[in-house]
């Protein structure tokens, strides 16, 4: 997604401890002094042989499917599909896969993928028209779509919720939602058993301060118990996918690659310090919760105050850790990702400040996960080849200084439209983000990100992170 706009994540404080067996430490050995040894193969990874499990590259794909580059150079279809008020109180659904004219040139975005040299596409069939009812769907799209990524040796990394929810559903407040969306993950996994790659559920935090909190998508709600209770739901749902999918695909092969939104929010005046605070503990609670970290003493309570139970943050901390030897961390990051505090605590955009790299360094810091660069694009067509220098020079420092870093997202192929306005209304309003236009033209970052995969893919090994089953 792109964040037009900066949102406050509203009220905790100091930083959770790790939680449980599942915080193994999992870390590049590689030197991070010289960039030689960035690129020079796969050195030895303390840590084999403890209650980690065995050191282990991305899986191997399966013997029919060829072999793809180690690091994942990627981009996406944005595919996302809130809901929003419409005229006479009505809602209508902000569909950008209809918006950009995917439904009727799929073949050809693919071919453009291709094109570019790029073998991973970040692509999610539309969950509000597959998941027709109870038990029922509808694969048409998705069975043309997927047999021609595979056609094509494009790897997809499936997102099987992206900011919304099927009509006959409603929205994130509905406590049924989790189970639900568990089977439809249960038969997509089953239905298409080569792929291996999946973000059950992009963006959780997003998803719920957006449709929760700030009133703008789906249940248009804006208040703390409905944002935590949003959270719990799509958190809840995450997992229970995770395990529906590896219950599926028997666990051999299955890496899931979190993409969640990378935020920080900065204050000039003291009096905004302890505002702040809260808010760079609330950017966390997604992944605490994913992930069975545990928050701080008063993020707890923040929690408890607006519904979510001891039983169920009990639930979330024994589970989450179960998923993590399968995990990618995907940090989506763009200029709008950095706020600033103010002292009456009204929240205002801060521009890049801090950067990819900082930030993400925060991330791994707290989970110790392999990390992935899952979006990135921007918003002035003249400033994208730089800023997508800017974002890989970020990453290959990060890379350099010993974080295990799996790949890199321009997200998207393909313009986008009315995300200046974060979806909220059907303008029509095309935004240059993408590598190609609206016409299947190249951008110039379309050429220049080209050249990067085809300079770059032979060079860089993911080097060796843990993402299989446990010992």
């Amino acid at each position: 997604m792109t964040h037009p706009t900066d949102a406050g994540l509203p009220p905790s404080v100091a930083s959770g401890a790790p939680h449980g067996p599942g915080d193994a430490h999992i870390h590049d050995a590689s030197p991070a002094v010289e960039l030689e040894a960035l690129i020079s193969g796969t050195p030895p990874v303390t840590g084999a042989g403890t209650g980690a499990g065995p050191i282990l590259w991305l899986p191997a794909r399966s013997v029919e499917q060829p072999a793809h580059h180690r690091f994942m150079f990627a981009t996406g279809i944005e595919n996302s599909y809130p809901t929003v008020p419409g005229p006479g109180g009505g809602r209508i659904r902000i569909d950008e896969m209809a918006k950009t004219g995917h439904y009727a040139r799929w073949r050809e975005d693919f071919a453009l993928v291709r094109e570019l040299g790029i073998e991973y596409l970040r692509y999610g069939p539309p969950y509000h028209l597959t998941h027709v009812g109870p038990d029922r769907f509808d694969w048409d799209f998705a069975d043309a779509t997927f047999a021609e990524m595979r056609r094509l040796d494009i790897e997809p990394i499936v997102d099987l919720c992206h900011f919304g929810v099927p009509d006959w559903i409603g929205n994130f407040q509905n406590p049924d939602f989790p189970e639900l969306f568990a089977a439809y993950a249960a038969a997509f996994a089953r239905r298409y058993p080569w792929v291996r790659l999946y973000t059950p559920v992009n963006e959780i935090i997003i998803t719920a301060l957006f449709s929760g909190q700030l009133g703008w998508w789906n249940e248009c709600l804006s208040s703390d118990t409905a944002f935590v209770t949003a959270l719990k739901h799509l958190v809840r749902a995450n997992l229970l996918a995770e395990d529906a999918i590896l219950a599926t695909r028997c666990t051999h092969d299955t890496v899931f690659v979190q993409s969640e939104s990378s935020e920080y929010f900065h204050f000039a005046d003291p009096a905004a310090a302890e505002r702040a605070a809260f808010y760079n503990e609330k950017r966390f609670l997604s992944l605490d919760l994913c992930y069975g970290h545990d928050v701080s003493a008063r993020m707890y309570r923040y929690l408890a105050d607006h519904g979510m139970t001891s039983a169920q943050y009990d639930w979330f901390m024994q589970h989450g850790p179960r998923y993590r030897p399968y995990s990618v961390m995907g940090n989506d990051y763009y200029v709008t990702n950095e706020h600033m505090v103010a002292a009456d605590g009204s929240v205002s955009p801060a521009g890049e400040l801090f950067g990819y790299y900082l930030i993400t360094k925060q991330y791994h810091d707290r989970y110790r996960l392999p990390v992935m660069h899952t979006e990135t694009n921007h918003a002035e067509a003249d400033h994208a080849v730089d800023w997508l220098q800017k974002q890989w020079l970020n990453l290959l420092q990060l890379k350099k200084d010993g974080v295990p870093v799996m790949g890199f997202t321009w997200y998207s192929l393909i313009d986008q439209v009315d995300w200046d306005i974060a979806l909220r209304e059907d303008r029509g309003t095309v935004n240059p983000r993408g590598l190609y236009d609206m016409d299947r033209r190249l951008r110039p970052v379309g050429a220049a990100y080209r050249d990067l995969v085809a300079t770059w893919r032979d060079l860089l090994p993911t080097q060796s992170v843990y993402l299989g089953p446990p010992s």
